[in-house]
């Protein structure tokens, strides 16, 4: 399938009553709205085809999008094309999910989480907090800057009450990547959460909650699964 058939077989399978429910979080037009479980059918139309994944991302229609980042290679996309990706993402499931997704599987990933993490514009900051999450629990720990990251939860108690709306959504969501992911921190995330406790933001007249961070990480120490990496954070 090309660009062209890719577009009229999203159309086909977007609905109106989910294109409001996207509408409702945050999305912007143009959107037809279409499921996540049928957007990953197409993936294997695209998947093979890095510049037609590229291509879906130019179109600024947010399931087109959305597709991209599904289908993309990460080890092929570059730096700029991840920069242009995250100033693109006009609403949060592109910025936190779709950008830093695929930037958290990039050869960029700590260095884009960086420089996001440090901008003004609220979802580029998500973006970067979100790829630095990913990319924790991907990543072996031999292989992350644990000194670094220490310090950003020290940072973190301090400051995340203060930071922009869905920033605090990101952070929250990083510290129990730590607590989950990174069993050398595991007991310094779970102080941090406590000192954090429970993390306010606006979902608009949405049914979405803030996870509490302590007790996200209590269930997965539940489940002896701390430390336990996943294999892919594109989803």
């Amino acid at each position: 399938m090309d660009l062209a058939e890719i577009m009229i077989k999203l159309k086909e399978l977007g609905s109106e009553q989910t294109k409001k429910t996207f509408i409702r979080h945050g999305a912007k037009e143009p959107l037809f709205g279409v499921k996540v479980g049928d957007l990953k059918k197409l993936v294997k139309y695209v998947k093979k085809n890095h510049e037609l994944a590229l291509a879906l991302f130019d179109t600024g229609n947010s399931d087109a999008m959305y597709l991209a980042g599904l289908s993309v290679n990460p080890k092929q996309i570059t730096k700029e094309t991840l920069q242009e990706w995250a100033k693109k993402a006009n609403w949060y499931m592109l910025a936190e999910y779709t950008v830093a997704s695929v930037a958290a599987e990039s050869n960029y990933a700590h260095e884009l989480a960086l420089e996001w993490m440090s901008s003004e514009e609220e979802l580029i900051t998500c973006c970067g907090w979100s790829t630095y999450a990913n990319y924790i629990s991907i990543t072996p720990d031999e292989k992350l800057n644990l000194e670094e990251i220490k310090t950003l939860l020290d940072q973190v108690t301090g400051t995340i009450h203060q930071e922009k709306n869905r920033v605090r959504y990101n952070i929250n969501t990083f510290v129990i990547c730590v607590g989950a992911y990174i069993l050398p921190l595991h007991e310094e995330a779970v102080k941090a959460a406590e000192i954090i406790g429970k993390v306010h933001v606006d979902v608009g007249k949405t049914a979405c909650k803030v996870p509490l961070a302590t007790d996200y990480i209590k269930k997965i120490e539940a489940r002896s699964t701390i430390g336990v990496k996943k294999k892919t954070c594109i989803c």
